[in-house]
């Protein structure tokens, strides 16, 4: 049975990623890129679905031992859990190198004390668990091959197969350490090089030491920062520069429920706010890279303008259920592909524009064809703005005029106008000048409820929805307009946890909702950090501060947070770990830095 979610570590070499338990299992990786099929899937079903496990040997009938300590070596994604026994302490490093070649996983076998026996279990299932690899030795080395992929297993500890398992049973003392390797190749080419552990381990450390270093956030929560960039950093598809929203499939964001999706791609919405804190932490470069997949994303075409794409800027991505995973604590089904994909989300032309405003105010090199993209959006917005839409949650029921997407279609516009009084574009100044008022004063006038003071989640509902608390952020309204504090305190009252986390929105248990899904889900990490945020910006810092440290404290012993935490179960749920969750943490705190809000 798979771990809670946040027993999970994140490991990753930037094309892809692997979760490892408390228990030295690892339980999904997906190669060669985050969107491949797993060959460890044994966190959306059983062991039967693929696994590696690695720590201290156990008696046949007992759980596997959980590491007494673990940690990142620095600010890394090096891994080191360690475990205390009656016979000694084990150290495992675990790690996936920046990738030069083919991708590796890496697992160093370190002795502290005394002498530990241990054993390394790996059953690799292909295509998600489905299918069972044909493994085999290739001049003194393990190999697993099914279809187009190889995978090939090195270590200097003596294997042996058993139930279609690979086996190694060893005894370390202080001093010695044994590594044990995975290569993915494909299988109709030669085998890779073999792996080099320990330079490779030094070069993993070295790339993070040296990126690490280029951040430019100093404050009290450097230490809660750094780790969420390193996490944004991994979640980066090297080679294109896309940014994938978790690594993960179908974790669930209720457990036992339906609401369980693919987050394996690159969504505008968060990739666009992935960049503006990175800019906003002196990571350029992974800025500059994001810019430029979005144009080769959109291309030619931004009038069908999709709210995701796959991580090199793929369009098709079909949704399917996986109906031989049971899911994680069978909570089904197991989805692969989002049919989001081709959803009608107008806030996507807002984050997207605001997004390059921030890129071209900080001083990223100018790209001509990024301020022609903006300029077209613009023009399919002018045609297009009135229309209702699937909004920022991709509801799967009927469309409406969504307030935060109407908000964010006059970001867009106002962002293009400050663009063209720069003098960097040229446009019809005057006409969208008027476009950007006539939005302004439809915004007000059908999405604000005048008798409760607060604005609702569409025109003519009654609903609220924790995405308004992004209007004073966006500069539609200042903090101090009646309307925006009015609308904060109604969403505290109304979308509040009993422990004072924010849900996105009211859901209707086993009946079909607003977002036409039965069951509930948990609170939004994100949405309690734009909490926080608007605190803040109203005075009521005391209160941000305090909100915000609360919800550091859910991340767990490893600084990760996934999408929700459910205050029924006191855990976290939905996909992990999530940008989505660490890049508000992130805005949060540079927020609270700048206005002195912290303790001490």
């Amino acid at each position: 049975m798979a771990g809670r979610i946040e027993d999970y570590a994140l490991i990753g070499d930037m094309q892809t990623a692997a979760l490892v338990c408390r228990d030295g299992t690892v339980d999904w990786l997906c190669l060669p890129r985050f969107d491949s099929h797993a060959i460890f899937a044994g966190l959306l079903g059983t062991e039967e679905h693929g696994f590696w496990r690695l720590g201290p040997a156990y008696a046949p009938g007992e759980e596997p031992p959980t590491a007494h300590r673990r940690n990142y070596r620095g600010d890394s994604l090096i891994l080191e859990s360690e475990w205390d026994s009656p016979r000694g302490t084990v150290r495992v490093t675990d790690f996936m190198p920046p990738r030069d070649g083919a991708p590796q996983l890496i697992r160093i076998v370190e002795g502290v004390s005394g002498r530990v026996p241990m054993r390394s279990e790996l059953r690799m299932r292909f295509s998600y668990g489905r299918v069972v690899p044909w493994v085999h030795r290739h001049e003194g080395r393990t190999v697993a091959v099914a279809g187009p992929d190889s995978v090939w297993f090195d270590t200097e500890a003596e294997t042996y197969g058993k139930a279609l398992t690979t086996y190694a049973d060893f005894t370390v003392a202080p001093g010695d350490r044994i590594a044990f390797t995975i290569s993915w190749e494909p299988s109709h080419k030669e085998p890779p090089p073999l792996p080099e552990p320990e330079q490779s381990l030094e070069a993993t450390e070295d790339f993070w030491r040296e990126w690490v270093e280029h951040c430019t956030y100093h404050g009290p929560y450097r230490e809660a920062v750094v780790r969420s960039l390193i996490t944004l950093k991994a979640l980066t598809y090297a080679p294109t520069g896309g940014i994938v929203a978790a690594p993960t499939t179908s974790l669930p964001e209720e457990i036992g429920g339906v609401r369980n999706w693919d987050y394996r791609y690159t969504w505008l919405r968060d990739a666009a706010i992935t960049l503006s804190s990175l800019l906003r932490t002196g990571y350029r470069e992974e800025a500059r890279a994001w810019r430029e997949w979005l144009l080769r994303a959109v291309a030619g075409d931004p009038e069908n303008l999709q709210i995701m794409y796959g991580i090199a800027g793929e369009r098709e991505l079909g949704e399917a259920e996986l109906d031989w995973l049971p899911g994680y604590e069978n909570s089904g089904p197991v989805r692969v592909g989002n049919g989001a994909a081709h959803q009608l989300q107008l806030d996507v032309y807002g984050e997207v524009t605001e997004a390059l405003h921030l890129a071209h105010m900080t001083g990223l090199a100018r790209n001509d064809y990024a301020s022609l993209l903006q300029l077209k959006l613009i023009r399919y917005l002018e045609d297009h703005w009135q229309e209702p839409d699937e909004g920022i949650w991709e509801v799967r029921g009927p469309r409406r005029h969504f307030v935060h997407s109407k908000v964010m279609a006059w970001v867009a516009v106002d962002r293009t106008i400050k663009l063209i009084e720069s003098g960097d574009a040229d446009g019809p100044l005057e006409r969208w000048k008027q476009l950007r008022d006539d939005i302004h004063r439809d915004v007000c006038e059908k999405g604000y409820d005048e008798e409760r003071n607060t604005f609702t989640q569409s025109y003519g509902s009654q609903e609220l929805d924790a995405s308004l608390l992004l209007i004073p952020q966006m500069g539609f309204l200042p903090p101090d307009d009646k309307r925006v504090i009015g609308t904060i305190e109604a969403i505290q009252r109304e979308l509040s946890t009993p422990d004072g986390f924010i849900l996105r929105y009211p859901t209707e248990g086993d009946h079909a909702g607003v977002d036409g899904l039965p069951g509930d889900e948990g609170a939004f990490l994100a949405c309690s950090f734009w909490m926080a945020d608007d605190l803040a910006m109203i005075g009521r810092v005391d209160e941000a501060r305090k909100l915000f440290e609360k919800l550091l404290s859910l991340r767990n012993d490893l600084g990760l947070l996934a999408e929700e935490w459910d205050p029924r179960l006191q855990r976290q749920v939905g996909n992990f770990p999530q940008a989505f969750s660490h890049v508000p943490l992130i805005d949060t705190a540079l927020r609270l830095t700048a206005s002195g809000a912290y303790a001490g």
